[in-house]
């Protein structure tokens, strides 16, 4: 695990966006399952997660169609969590950063880590809005 003090910011930077934290895999099990959309991001401290996902993340979001829910999990934190979300995410390998959509409970977008890494931000806000506007 990281020290909180270095994840903070890092973690706050998607709450100040609309996402909501899930920290425990009860937290997870209601949120990704409901019906509607679920938008999760699998948040981490790598330098594609800052340059490249989050960004991507937060232009997204304010497309005029976007996912009912935003929810958030940190990779490297809390496991039972992100172990729980990446359930929900398969046949997909773990991947962090990472960003899945689900619509009543399926799985129906996923962006993994080889999709974010040397991408600009705009490319993949751009994918997710696409995604959105077809789910959403």
């Amino acid at each position: 695990m990281y020290p909180e003090y270095l994840v903070a910011p890092m973690r706050q930077e998607l709450v100040d966006a609309g996402f909501q934290e899930l920290k425990s895999s009860e937290e997870v099990e209601a949120a990704i399952p409901s019906e509607g959309t679920v938008f999760v991001v699998v948040n981490s401290v790598c330098g594609c997660a800052a340059a490249n996902a989050r960004p991507a993340a937060k232009a997204a979001v304010n497309n005029e169609k976007h996912p009912d829910k935003l929810v958030t999990v940190f990779a490297g934190m809390e496991k039972d969590a992100v172990d729980k979300a990446r359930e929900y995410m398969l046949p997909y390998p773990p991947s962090s950063p990472a960003m899945a959509l689900f619509k009543d409970g399926k799985l129906v977008h996923m962006i993994e880590r080889h999709m974010i890494e040397g991408r600009p931000a705009q490319m993949i806000a751009d994918n997710l809005v696409a995604a959105f506007d077809e789910y959403c």
